[in-house]
Formats: structure tokens, C-alpha cells, sequence
């Protein structure tokens, strides 16, 4: 640790433990995330799936184990392929949420501290460097040919200079993108220069933090495609199911007990050829 000017001193350790506990962690909300076992579910509520473990209890029930365990085995491959595909896809997401809360430098008490992201508050004096990831939205207040990339908000890989600002002006527009704006804002790299920065915003009330609640409040609807096979595998279900019932009653009225179980099991295979 390192002292600096006085009249950069930052906030004091009290000030800084109080606005956190008034104001909380600066980080994103955790997400509902996915349990294996969750993922599992969801995956089992899908019609083919739900098709092929019926019939291979159906065959199970009737005495014929080994076409039974294909069916089963097969099922239980998909379930395991579906549950390791989509653990990776939330620990990807995971990463990068702890994007948006990296480490941060501060200074407090007139010190230079090295902080974990989720820490820094409203106030805080944060140095900025070369190869640093902004830990929150904050207004430039020295800097020296700082520039940084903000495509992870606006999709623009072209970095933006910045330009320090004594206090913000009234009126003037504080969104990402655009050059010579006294802002930068969390989750940003800075590409270039060097600066010093009073947090403004965090969590949130950041601007990473507002698009991600704003896209939290979508509903992710299913494809088309998917939507369309759900569909084509109810329709086949219901044939097949009217083919069994219908092979049952007509070897059940037609012949002997024997013949009956005989047509049970055709008709299970009925139901399975649909399902495939």
C-alpha cells in the first residue's frame, strides 16, 4: 500500500463499510441457477423423451427386458448429454457474470488498497490502468490518454477516449459509447492511459446492471423447431396409442389370453416406432 495526495484521499474505511451495508454488494443478482437435477426435469418433460421411457417401462412390464433396456439406455444417454451440455452453458454464464466484479484498486484513507470488486461503493476513488476491468460506473475525475472498450455494452469493439471532468454537466447524456464522455462504466476495459475515477453507480444501478434486469424480464420462448416436433411427437403419441388400443382389443376378442399379451406387446412397439 501507498499514500497519495491528500486531496485524493477517497473515502474512510467507516464510510465505506457504511454505504455497503446500505447499499449492498456491487454485483449483479445471482440468478435461479440450474441444478442437475433441475435440468433433468425440464429435459424429461419434453414429448420424444417422454415417449421412449413409456415404452420402455411397457416393455419392462410385459417381460421383455432386453428391448426394454435399449429403449432405456438410449433415454437415459440423451438425459446425460442434454445435463452436461447445459452445466457448462451456466458455468459459462457464471464467468461472465464475475466478469462485471473484478478486483479493483481504491483509495481510501488516502491508501491505495486492492479490493475485490463486489466491495467497492458509491464514492469510492478508483485507479484505473492500463489492462484493468472498470468495477463500476464512474465519473472520470484525472486521467491521462484513457481510452477504453465497451462492446461488452453497446457491441462496438472500437475503444472510446475519455476525458476527466471536475463535476458532470448538467443535462448531458452518461451512456456508454462515444468519445469524450467523463464516464466509464463497469464491466469496460481499459485499453489505453491511465486515470483516476469516483464511482457513481454500482450494482444495479450501473448500467451493465440495468440491461441485465432489463433482460431478466424476458421470456425465452421456445424455437420453432422445437415447438413443431413437440407437436409432430403428440400427434404420433395419440396414433400410436389409438393403434395399441385397438391391436389390444382386436386380439383380445379374436383369440385366446396368450394371443392378447401378444398383441399388447405389438402394440408397444407400435408406440415405440412413433416415437422414433
Amino acid at each position: 500500500m501507498s499514500k497519495v495526495s491528500p486531496l485524493r484521499a477517497g473515502l474512510s474505511a467507516g464510510d465505506a463499510r457504511a454505504r455497503l451495508a446500505s447499499e449492498g454488494f456491487n454485483e449483479l443478482p445471482q440468478p435461479n441457477r440450474r441444478t442437475p437435477l433441475r435440468i433433468v426435469m425440464e429435459v424429461m418433460r419434453e414429448p420424444m423423451l417422454a415417449l421412449l421411457l413409456a415404452g420402455g417401462a411397457i416393455y419392462l412390464l410385459l417381460g421383455s427386458p432386453v428391448e426394454a433396456i435399449i429403449l432405456l439406455v438410449f433415454a437415459m444417454l440423451s438425459i446425460a448429454i442434454t445435463v452436461v451440455q447445459e452445466s457448462r452453458s451456466e458455468r459459462v454464464i457464471e464467468a461472465l457474470r464475475e466478469l462485471t466484479s473484478p478486483r479493483a484498486l481504491v483509495i481510501r484513507d488516502g491508501r491505495r488498497l486492492r479490493i475485490p470488486g463486489r466491495d467497492v461503493v458509491r464514492g469510492d476513488l478508483v485507479a484505473l490502468a492500463e489492462g484493468d476491468r472498470v468495477p463500476a460506473d464512474a465519473r472520470l475525475v484525472e486521467g491521462h490518454d484513457l481510452q477504453t472498450d465497451e462492446s461488452l455494452l453497446t457491441g462496438e469493439s472500437v475503444p472510446v477516449r475519455k476525458v476527466a471532468s471536475p463535476a458532470p454537466e448538467q443535462g448531458q447524456a452518461l451512456r456508454p459509447g462515444g468519445d469524450d464522455l467523463p464516464v466509464v462504466f463497469s464491466g469496460s476495459l481499459v485499453v489505453r492511459g491511465s486515470g483516476v475515477a469516483e464511482v457513481i453507480a454500482t450494482g444495479v444501478h450501473s448500467e451493465i446492471g440495468r440491461i441485465g434486469q432489463s433482460l431478466a424480464a424476458l421470456e425465452i420462448e421456445p424455437p420453432r423447431l422445437q415447438l413443431q416436433m413437440r407437436r409432430l411427437v403428440r400427434i404420433c403419441a395419440t396414433f400410436g396409442a389409438g393403434v395399441s388400443v385397438l391391436a389390444v382389443l382386436l386380439f383380445g376378442r379374436r383369440r385366446a389370453e396368450k394371443d392378447s399379451y401378444q398383441g399388447l406387446r405389438f402394440a408397444s412397439l407400435g408406440m415405440n416406432c412413433a416415437a422414433v
